[in-house]
């Protein structure tokens, strides 16, 4: 009985989450349209002079007007986890020789401990949703059409009809993604996409806040994206 409620409550939850399937990195929702997410650098615009905020915002404003497509900006707030970088020292410290350094490291992780305790210490995420909705046609709307725009040509297997239509539809979606690239790099703000496990890793952390472990970090989708190329 108690599991045949867990179950209800699982499938309860999944009803309020638009999410049909995420494939290569791309989100694809229920109604089927596409989304891209992409991690965004910061930029600490209060340490530029005037005329490069000047400049900065001349370029954000360049890049927004050029834009035939909407995006969505998500910055996430979440506590700073300080435990990662607290083990890091604690390795540090056992590798000190010397008993002065010992001391010190020791006396660091300490004010680290106390400072971050006492502090309210916040860890922004800034992420940019680009979308795409293929085009549907009246003679496509259900069934197949609804999820990948179009229906299979005959002799065309089901699997192979859905390849190539996602394959062509992410093609859109790259372009734009793209035009977000280069337009936000003018203006110092560096961007990498998301890939299928860091996508899967976001919504499930939003969905379960407490989950601290293993967060998503702008250099290490950077490294993979290097490595991919």
């Amino acid at each position: 009985m108690a599991q045949s409620r867990e179950a209800k409550a699982a499938r309860a939850t999944q009803d309020f989450v638009p999410i049909e399937q995420v494939r290569d990195g791309i989100v694809i929702l229920k109604d089927g349209s596409m989304r891209a997410v992409m991690m965004a650098s910061s930029l600490n615009i209060a340490l530029k002079s005037q005329e490069e905020q000047a400049g900065i915002l001349l370029q954000f404003q360049n890049f927004l007007n050029s834009l035939d497509f909407s995006l969505q900006f998500f910055i996430q707030s979440r506590d700073l986890d300080i435990r990662p970088y607290i083990a890091l020292l604690e390795e540090r410290y056992e590798k000190q020789t010397t008993e002065l350094m010992k001391i010190q490291v020791r006396e660091y992780i300490d004010f680290i401990k106390g400072f971050t305790e006492g502090a309210d210490i916040m860890a922004k995420n800034f992420f940019i949703i680009v979308p795409y909705t293929p085009p549907f046609s009246a003679a496509n709307a259900g069934g197949l059409g609804n999820i990948f725009g179009s229906t299979p040509k005959q002799g065309e297997s089901l699997t192979a009809a859905q390849g190539a239509t996602f394959e062509e539809n992410r093609t859109q979606l790259e372009q734009r993604m793209s035009v977000v690239h280069s337009g936000l790099a003018r203006t110092g703000i560096r961007v990498a996409e998301l890939g299928t496990e860091e996508v899967i890793e976001l919504f499930y952390k939003l969905f379960n806040i407490g989950e601290l472990d293993r967060p998503i970090s702008l250099e290490n989708l950077e490294q993979a994206g290097a490595q991919t190329n």
